[in-house]
C-alpha cells in the first residue's frame, strides 16, 4: 500500500514538474515575442522619422541665406599681435666651403659618397 502512495506520489510530482517546465516554457517564449515586438515597433518608429525628415528636406524649398562674405583692405593690413615670439630657424648651409671645413680631414681609406 505505500507503494502504490509512493508511486502515486511520484507521478503527481512528475506531473508538476512537467506542468511548470511547461509554463516556463510558454513564459520563456512569451518574452522573446514581446522583444521581438517591441523591436518591430521601433525599427518602425526609426523608419518613420526618417521618412519624416525627408519628406521635410523636400518641402524646405526656402532660398538659402545671400549672405557673400566681403573682405576690406583694412581686413589685411593690420598687425597681427602674436601670443608668443615666432621661432628662428638656423639658415640653411649650402656652401661648401663650409661644408668641406666640417670634414674630418683624416680618411679611412674608403670612398663611402655615392656618385656617379
Amino acid at each position: 500500500m505505500e507503494n502504490e502512495k509512493g508511486e502515486v506520489s511520484a507521478s503527481n510530482t512528475g506531473e508538476l514538474d512537467i506542468e511548470q517546465e511547461d509554463q516556463k516554457m510558454e513564459q520563456f517564449f512569451a518574452l522573446i515575442r514581446s522583444f521581438q515586438e517591441a523591436r518591430n515597433r521601433r525599427k518602425d518608429e526609426l523608419e518613420e522619422k526618417q521618412k519624416k525628415k525627408k519628406v521635410r528636406r523636400l518641402n524646405d524649398k526656402e532660398p538659402q541665406s545671400s549672405w557673400v562674405p566681403s573682405f576690406e583692405w583694412e581686413d589685411f593690413t593690420e598687425d597681427i599681435k602674436f601670443r608668443r615670439p615666432p621661432l628662428i630657424f638656423p639658415s640653411p648651409c649650402n656652401d661648401k666651403k663650409i661644408l668641406d671645413d666640417k670634414k674630418p680631414k683624416e680618411e679611412d681609406g674608403l670612398d663611402l659618397r655615392l656618385t656617379l
